[in-house]
């Protein structure tokens, strides 16, 4: 009878380590597999050649709500090709969601891997405030994406007029914005009356952009922050219920296609890179990217039959 007793423990025992032993392998696996993912990701980007020649960069706007974190998106983008933490587009750290946007200039930043440039460059405008009704913040971001508004142009209450020095008259291809990035707080995104006012403004905008063409693509940050499961664990993000709730709801307010939302976590007080956030912030950047292509190689063709 002790024989048996024995044998069971040890039976158990070594059940124990096998099992160990096999959520090991499994974790390991994961984390080989998205960092493939992430290393295949990059290097895809990284070979990528503008059709036309005379666009040296793809132009990319990134808009949204005050505090959803389109400032710290540009900064993980930035972020995820470095290999680093970096924090080139001032951001809002104080956590919460701002009454007004932290972003006052327009700003353009060019993407590098290792100390090589990449022909992708990211916009970054002032937020679109839900308590200001008036139509200056649309009609600043549509002459931003036709090209009309300078580096450097200060955001005011009003918007840019032709007949100021900072309005581009007749901008080329390559001062003109390819895709329109919306960047939506997935935790705080609701039918409340302010997002009701946001979506509308946003629907003003894509209308209008729409008519030339110019692909729109939503980003849903603090995917963390809305799902406890995603939250546990980021490689969750695409089964967690929840979020394909705020996805869906997304896609009804404000018009866009599924298949052009992208949840992330965008970097906000890590000192360290983290391959399963990369891995999302490079999916959607993929993704943006290949549409803006698309969109430039419509608008050469169409200057070479003009």
């Amino acid at each position: 009878k002790f024989f048996f007793v024995c044998l069971f423990f040890s039976y158990t025992y070594i059940f124990h380590i096998v099992y160990i032993i096999f959520i090991y392998l499994v974790c390991r696996y994961f984390c080989l597999f998205f960092c493939r993912q992430k290393e295949a990701l990059k290097e895809r980007l990284e070979k990528f050649t503008p059709y036309n020649p005379d666009v040296t960069n793809i132009k990319i706007l990134v808009a949204g709500q005050t505090g959803a974190g389109k400032s710290s998106f540009i900064n993980s983008v930035l972020s995820a090709f470095q290999g680093e933490i970096v924090n080139e587009a001032l951001a809002d750290a104080s956590g919460s969601a701002a009454s007004h946007s932290f972003t006052k200039t327009l700003r353009t930043y060019r993407i590098r891997s290792g100390d090589a440039d990449l022909p992708f460059e990211l916009c970054d405008v002032i937020g679109l405030e839900p308590e200001r009704i008036s139509e200056c913040q649309p009609d600043d971001i549509i002459n931003t994406i036709y090209g009309h508004v300078k580096e450097g142009y200060k955001f005011k209450e009003k918007p840019l007029t032709s007949d100021d020095e900072h309005y581009n008259q007749n901008p080329s291809l390559s001062d003109q914005a390819f895709c329109l990035v919306y960047v939506i707080d997935a935790n705080t995104f609701q039918l409340s009356e302010d997002d009701k006012i946001l979506t509308e403004k946003l629907r003003l905008i894509r209308q209008t952009i729409s008519d030339k063409g110019i692909p729109q693509v939503i980003v849903m940050s603090k995917v963390d922050e809305a799902s406890p499961l995603v939250s546990k664990d980021l490689k969750m993000v695409y089964r967690s219920k929840k979020i394909k709730e705020k996805m869906e709801l997304c896609s009804f307010k404000v018009g866009v296609p599924m298949s052009n939302i992208f949840p992330v976590k965008n970097y906000h007080n890590e000192i360290n890179t983290n391959d399963n956030v990369d891995v999302l912030i490079l999916k959607a950047f993929d993704q943006i990217v290949r549409s803006a292509d698309a969109r430039q190689r419509h608008a050469s063709n169409e200057c070479i039959q003009q």
